[in-house]
């Protein structure tokens, strides 16, 4: 996906550099953890081929916690994989089962493409709205449909990103781009958008400050720490979390300046020079777009994760960039007062946002790294 949770973070001299962009460059590209892009729409059977699309979506720090059973004729089921929930930043797994959402929509994309009708029953066991747990997240059926229809955002799967990266402060997010995407909802989500000079400048304010409280907060920050991929072995490996590539990164772990240990060290100058680089970049904010929901159900969590790989999807075939910035949403008790104050500029006192990215125009930045297919089928 990228270099980082929202950003890619090096860490140099011992400390923390926030806000690198990886370059997947030359021989150290991790061919190996990008393969999945290449693969998708290779499998002849139509459940993988559609699947082959699903894994690619946005997911929370790249933990990609979906699994597949298939062992039923025309029908996946699909489970959380629960050793990858993220306890510090989502306690209640609300962004981990927003992610799975994400997953749903690719798949039902895909499978149209293919002219395969899906029909998706939400946690068919029910569920447990405080955690995650082992009952199903989802049956979908898969039937052969010739009146079905393709999705136009079916091509953009494969271009789509998550654009941690500075925005082109010259350039202004259109009216009707905006018009375009809050449009493009169709799961009983509600989007709104602006690019009014005011609100981007409070909320430009908030989310930086929300990114500090996370960054700041020793059980959070270490969450993403010990999801660190460094180099192109452990990428490769280990093709989740937040990895971090590249001739820099590799030269660097080689002689032992970049390591989990040393990344924890918050006190030195070029953690706080890294802190400095990440938040300039959140403030080249150009647009925000975010979606809420009347309540906070797991379906509704699911919802808005259809809706948001929509977004994403039409924001790319748009040539717009949209990056997550959903700190200020987080429910860990730190995060509270930053919680209430964007419900506020957003006016959504009376509803639950659930999802809250900034837009902006930048140049291409790669694929983030994937597990293959099989790895998340567990039956087949």
């Amino acid at each position: 996906m990228k270099m980082g949770r929202r950003k890619a973070i090096s860490i140099i001299g011992g400390g923390v550099i926030v806000g690198a962009t990886v370059l997947f460059l030359g021989s150290r590209r991790p061919a190996k953890a990008l393969a999945p892009w290449q693969q998708a729409g290779t499998y002849a059977e139509p459940r993988r081929r559609a699947l082959s699309y699903a894994i690619l979506a946005p997911n929370p720090h790249n933990r990609q916690p979906w699994q597949v059973d298939l062992a039923q004729e025309d029908k996946i089921i699909l489970y959380v994989d629960t050793d990858r929930l993220l306890p510090h930043t989502d306690p209640f797994s609300r962004q981990i089962t927003i992610g799975l959402g994400c997953f749903l929509e690719q798949l039902r994309i895909a499978a149209a493409q293919d002219g395969y009708l899906t029909t998706i029953t939400a946690f068919p066991q029910g569920y447990d709205k405080n955690q995650l747990d082992k009952r199903p997240v989802a049956d979908i059926s898969f039937v052969r449909d010739k009146t079905i229809k393709k999705d136009p955002l079916f091509p953009h799967i494969l271009t789509r990103r998550s654009m941690k990266v500075p925005f082109d402060t010259e350039r202004l997010v259109p009216d009707d781009l905006l018009q375009d995407l809050h449009h493009i909802v169709q799961n009983n989500t509600h989007a709104e958008a602006t690019n009014k000079p005011e609100t981007i400048r409070r909320l430009r304010q908030l989310t930086h400050e929300a990114m500090a409280i996370e960054l700041k907060t020793p059980r959070t920050y270490k969450e993403s720490v010990d999801l660190f991929r460094i180099g192109k072995s452990e990428i490769n490996e280990n093709p989740d979390g937040i990895s971090l590539g590249g001739p820099l990164m590799d030269s660097l772990s080689a002689i032992g300046l970049l390591t989990r240990e040393t990344a924890l060290d918050t006190e030195s100058s070029a953690y706080q020079q890294g802190m400095n680089m990440l938040m300039a970049n959140i403030d080249t904010a150009m647009g925000y777009i975010w979606l809420t929901t009347a309540t906070n159900s797991r379906i509704d969590q699911l919802n808005v994760g259809r809706d948001w790989a929509r977004i994403n999807l039409a924001a790319t075939s748009r040539g717009i960039g949209l990056h997550p910035i959903s700190q200020a949403l987080q429910e860990y008790p730190e995060m509270q007062e930053n919680f209430s104050q964007i419900h506020d500029v957003l006016d959504a006192k009376e509803t639950r946002v659930q999802m809250l990215g900034r837009l902006g125009y930048a140049a291409p930045v790669p694929p983030a790294p994937r597990w293959p297919l099989d790895a998340k089928i567990i039956k087949a």
